[in-house]
């Protein structure tokens, strides 16, 4: 018989009591964490030290921190609009402030990006691995409890958002291989996915339904699309197939393919490709729109994801299904067009564990079958000219975020047949010494080896690297690079041996500058590259001041690009909505030098920006 609990105090009476106190606990990624739950267990774990508390799981969720006054001043007044009332995790907190006992372990595979840089404990206890490989490495951990969200319908229950691992959990439980108690919370705000993620109530140890809704679920903030994202979207939407399958993932690049393929479908694209400053190439031409319609076969449902399958062009079905997805993780208001979309619509986006969506493992001639001429759509941080890729890590080993599951779709475009790995890569970044080109003659760490290049897009264009010899992928990344760093680029090849001294760059690849982008996409930006395509929940002047803190927040790790910037808001023009801008931070009155100081250095950021809108 289920238990049924009706405060977490009394369900870690009853965990501790049942379960015993050596606790391996398995918890979900991302979104279906019960963190209060978790966090009065580990709370008792704290008070109590004979419990020992092993924790894993990945993306533990954290609300935004302020690392500066000027942050503060940002996001302090938003902090409760763009994420409600979401608790601060308590094994995460303990482990900030270096206070998590000896007898609590937390063990994760995959990292909210950027979020643990710098913390030993979270980079030692830091466990790489595909995401389909995370399953193997929790069984070795031996789980005897798993703890997760789910949603409740007509006393029905549905493990919602994390179908991705609990659901082979769970098989491997059916058939004796694995030995766990599933204690699971009930959340009203959870959208009930049908099918696949129905789980019987039997399934359940004990199962939560708190009185009150326990806390609001995470959101991801939209952030704007910058025209560098757009122009990377309106590249990838030319390799996009009519009856073929997609897999694309979250962030501003999912919105601008999702966005351009909208425009493709809308007959909206001639105008901007007519334009066009760069080299397109003729072998990727898709430009038409979708009679077929694409199939999606995601890791992660993403909003633009959800927005093709609204827009009808993501309507081919495989087994009943438009969309095959092992988690989602976005919006409220993402979770609320879930939540809305009629029964027989909701139906159609079955949530399947990742040992499905990320492999073709088991049914492996209908899955070929079905992800005919696949696209996968990956983001990576920086490109070697050799072609591997860098998606996870920096070069001395800090994990940024993890490898996930984007070696296992770049391993199925080489196992399909027609299917291709994309990998979107801006062209440069700034950082703490200055501008930078991402595209690289070498770099002390890779994600995807130089074996399984394929296709890499910046907003200059599109490198197709699949079969190439390694002067053709060099030649061919140089072409799409930063105009700035392009002579530089060839010539360390070239004094490597693996670039012709005779070769030289054509022409028409030497315009590669955010000016050139700028004068191609900024007259279409109005009504064709809008920079929220599917809304936000920041208001307009916060999305006037993110580029300008982005700069700032650059600018900051250098002396004198920082006085660049005061000297700027200082001396310089007023941008657009700078006094608004100002009026928002608090700053329009500055009182004292220090204040004096932050404004000035904000409005040549925001004067900054708005010079060059390409970027963020």
């Amino acid at each position: 018989m289920t238990q049924e609990l009706i405060s977490e105090d009394h369900a870690v009476d009853w965990i501790v009591e049942n379960i015993g106190r050596d606790l391996r606990v398995a918890l979900p990624l991302g979104l279906g964490k019960p963190v209060t739950l978790i966090n009065a267990l580990v709370r008792r774990a704290v008070s109590d030290r004979t419990i020992s508390l092993q924790i894993f799981t990945a993306l533990t969720l954290e609300r935004p921190s302020p690392s500066s006054d000027l942050e503060r001043r940002f996001l302090e007044p938003a902090l409760d609009r763009l994420f409600g009332d979401y608790p601060q995790v308590e094994y995460a907190h303990l482990i900030r402030k270096g206070k998590l006992p000896d007898n609590i372990r937390v063990t994760e595979f995959f990292l909210q990006a950027a979020n643990w840089l710098k913390v030993p404990a979270v980079q030692q206890n830091y466990v790489s691995a595909n995401y389909t490989h995370a399953l193997d490495v929790l069984l070795q951990n031996r789980p005897n409890l798993v703890m997760q969200l789910v949603a409740e319908r007509d006393a029905r229950l549905s493990l919602s958002c994390n179908t991705d691992i609990t659901s082979d959990l769970l098989a491997l439980r059916r058939k004796g291989e694995a030995d766990f108690a599933l204690v699971a919370q009930v959340h009203p705000d959870l959208p009930f996915m049908p099918g696949p993620a129905e789980i019987d109530r039997g399934a359940c140890a004990a199962l939560m339904r708190p009185e009150t809704k326990p806390h609001d679920l995470f959101s991801v903030v939209k952030r704007p699309v910058s025209l560098q994202d757009h122009a990377m979207g309106l590249h990838v939407s030319r390799l996009i197939r009519d009856g073929g399958s997609l897999q694309i993932g979250i962030g501003e690049i999912g919105d601008a393919v999702a966005h351009a393929l909208i425009l493709r479908q809308q007959q909206r694209m001639a105008p901007i490709w007519q334009s066009c400053p760069f080299p397109r190439g003729d072998a990727f031409a898709e430009t038409g729109p979708f009679k077929t319609g694409l199939y999606g076969v995601t890791e992660m449902l993403v909003d633009g994801m959800l927005a093709l399958f609204e827009e009808g062009i993501i309507r081919r079905e495989v087994d009943g299904a438009a969309i095959h997805a092992g988690f989602f993780l976005d919006s409220h208001a993402f979770y609320a067009r879930l939540r809305a979309l009629p029964d027989d619509q909701r139906a159609r986006i079955a949530m399947m564990p990742v040992s499905f969506t990320n492999t073709l493992y088991g049914d492996e001639e209908g899955r070929r079958a079905a992800r005919r001429e696949a696209r996968f759509v990956n983001a990576a941080m920086m490109v070697t000219l050799l072609g591997a890729a860098v998606s996870d890590a920096t070069e001395d080993g800090q994990v940024v975020s993890g490898v996930g599951g984007q070696f296992n779709f770049v391993d199925q475009a080489f196992a399909l047949k027609d299917a291709r790995a994309v990998l979107t890569v801006p062209a440069t970044r700034r950082g703490k010494g200055g501008l930078a080109s991402n595209i690289r003659w070498r770099y002390g760490h890779a994600t995807i080896p130089r074996h399984l290049r394929d296709i890499v897009v910046t907003e200059y264009g599109i490198a197709d690297l699949r079969g190439k010899s390694d002067a053709d992928t060099i030649a061919a990344l140089l072409q799409v690079a930063d105009s700035r760093f392009q002579d530089e680029l060839a010539e360390q090849a070239r004094a490597a041996g693996k670039l012709p001294r005779s070769w030289r760059l054509p022409q028409e690849a030497r315009n590669n500058t955010p000016e050139a982008l700028q004068d191609w996409l900024a007259p279409h930006r109005a009504q064709a590259l809008p920079r929220c395509p599917f809304g936000t929940d920041f208001t307009g002047i916060e999305q006037v001041l993110l580029p300008a803190l982005s700069e700032l927040r650059t600018a900051s790790a250098r002396w004198p690009a920082l006085l660049s910037l005061v000297l700027n808001g200082m001396r310089g023009s007023p941008a657009p909505d700078e006094d608004a801008a100002l009026e928002r931070m608090d700053l329009a009155a500055p009182n004292g030098m220090k204040d004096r100081l932050a404004a000035s250095a904000l409005r040549g950021a925001l004067r900054r920006a708005s010079q060059t809108t390409v970027t963020r």
